[in-house]
């Protein structure tokens, strides 16, 4: 039987996670800042990799037809594995994380990395561990053949 626990949705995780790379940054770890030519300009690659990433993944699961909520896998109808899936089997998350690395580089604190140690790993506990279980119960070999050869990250 298929089944999902309910949790708090991944964007509400990622903007808890750039909350805490401020408050490391600005409030409790101010010390440890540090300022270059080109933060903004590496700033905006993340987040412009984080993006293309992310629209890439969503377009080829709307194409697909299968659902984008990461909340519902059980309604997944097809297991994408062309794109960005061929390198990992969580682009959308690896987005996310892109898009952070971009924060705490604009932030300018080495600390700040901790936020997105922590969403990952709040997010491969919490979330991708029980989608996996989900996928494999839905999708089988198919999705047992997809983890060996894709990792889950990078």
């Amino acid at each position: 039987m298929l089944s999902f626990k309910k949790g708090v949705p991944p964007p509400v995780i990622a903007a808890l996670a750039v909350a805490l790379a401020w408050l490391i940054a600005r409030k409790w770890a101010p010390q440890f800042g540090y300022f270059f030519v080109g933060r903004v300009s590496l700033t905006a690659v993340c987040v412009a990799i984080g993006g293309v990433i992310g629209v890439w993944s969503l377009i080829l699961f709307r194409l697909s037809g299968t659902t984008t909520m990461p909340h519902t896998p059980e309604r997944s109808c097809v297991l994408v594995q062309g794109g960005p899936y061929r390198i990992s089997r969580n682009p959308m998350y690896l987005a996310i994380v892109c898009g952070l690395l971009g924060v705490c580089v604009y932030l300018g604190n080495p600390l700040s990395l901790v936020s997105v140690a922590a969403f990952i790993a709040y997010i491969t506990r919490f979330q991708i561990a029980l989608e996996e279980r989900v996928l494999q119960e839905k999708f089988g070999e198919a999705f047992t053949r997809y983890r060996a050869t894709v990792r889950r990250w990078i």
